[in-house]
């Protein structure tokens, strides 16, 4: 196992006081409500384990929230499960299904957890190239991998890191497919609120043949801006939800419990978290504006805080070389996407966090303006 590149970039960015637009962090406060009802709960001396599952009134309020947005509602008791952070509701899912010789299906580029936590399983990643013209998938293809050693299929939308979007279409693709080699599935919607010009996103908690064999993960760090507090969430049908449940237990046990309760409190306001397009979506386009003046070239995003940059016009240089000189050079710290892919492949092609303050967004574009072709 390799040093992750998110932990690479950002040590970079520290040694080199530059800008970090490479790790997937808010790089503005979250509301003060939110911080007022952990230091209440704190105070009123909620600051032991909690349930091993979540506090109920959270998974309540999930159980509500996620009714509210996609028409279905889970057991409060028996399918839904509090982790800490989407990461280890990822991890934990794939640990309980996965065994040794068993194959997943994973998506390129892909955020790297999914492959790590395959192979500590023992198994095996079976790796599927998105379309590079715009990173949608080839199911043509995806049928050619799928065979009855298929165990798990792993979808992220939006995707992190491209930022692309699942429609109608591919969940029924991929319905077609559970129905000939009953595979379960792995979907990560981490990112289900941060969607852009006009789009909506396809949770597969709608569609009722994947909902009953899949395990869904959403972030409430993501969606409150509060990623330190590592709080997300996993959801599945029971069968599925016993196994993750015994290997949660040893991996974890529980999750911060004065930020769960926080987090319960403000999941009772949907504006809490249904204005989020709108805001990111103003951030990506003050980002895109910015970067006019500079000789990157953006891949359009649909969703996420991320936003491809092609540097082609630039430099020959790989992209991890690439990354690092500019972060060196020009401070600002950005994630090379050929680390996203097993057999490293190099489009030239950078990721930017654009969840920063309008400042650092700006400070950035004027640097990277200053980049000369090598």
């Amino acid at each position: 196992m390799k040093t992750t590149i998110f932990t690479q970039m950002s040590q970079l960015a520290h040694e080199y006081d530059a800008i970090n637009l490479a790790q997937g962090f808010p790089g503005f406060s979250c509301d003060q409500r939110l911080i007022d009802l952990a230091n209440h709960n704190m105070n009123e001396g909620f600051n032991q384990y909690s349930p091993m599952a979540g506090m109920p009134i959270l998974r309540t309020a999930i159980r509500d929230k996620v009714n509210k947005s996609y028409g279905f509602e889970y057991d409060v008791e028996q399918e839904i499960c509090v982790t800490n952070g989407a990461t280890e509701a990822v991890y934990v899912a794939i640990q309980s299904v996965v065994e040794k010789g068993d194959e997943v299906i994973v998506f390129e580029p892909a955020f790297d957890i999914y492959r790590s936590a395959v192979e500590m399983a023992k198994g095996k990643v079976v790796p599927v190239k998105l379309n590079p013209e715009d990173y949608s998938i080839l199911w043509d293809e995806v049928a050619t991998k799928v065979n009855n050693a298929t165990k798990l299929v792993i979808i992220n939308s939006p995707h992190n890191p491209t930022g692309a979007v699942l429609s109608e279409d591919d969940l029924s693709a991929l319905e077609r497919l559970a129905r000939q080699h009953d595979f379960l599935i792995l979907s990560d919607e981490v990112y289900e609120h941060i969607v852009f010009d006009g789009n909506v996103h396809h949770s597969i908690i709608q569609n009722q043949f994947l909902r009953e064999r899949a395990f869904v993960t959403f972030s409430l760090g993501k969606v409150f801006h509060v990623t330190g507090w590592r709080i997300g969430y996993c959801l599945a049908p029971k069968e599925l939800m016993d196994k993750f449940k015994y290997r949660h237990q040893y991996t974890t046990f529980s999750a911060p419990t004065p930020f769960q309760l926080a987090c319960a409190d403000f999941l009772q306001e949907e504006e809490n978290y249904n204005g989020l397009s709108k805001f990111f979506e103003e951030k990506r386009d003050y980002f895109l504006d910015q970067m006019k003046r500079t000789a990157f070239v953006p891949i359009p995003s649909a969703g996420t805080y991320f936003q491809l940059m092609s540097y082609k016009n630039s430099s020959s240089e790989n992209d991890i070389d690439f990354a690092k000189r500019i972060t060196k050079e020009f401070k600002v710290a950005s994630i090379p996407i050929s680390f996203f892919y097993e057999d490293e492949t190099d489009h030239k092609v950078l990721r930017f966090c654009f969840a920063k303050s309008n400042e650092d967004l700006q400070t950035a574009a004027d640097r990277l303006a200053r980049i000369t072709n090598v």
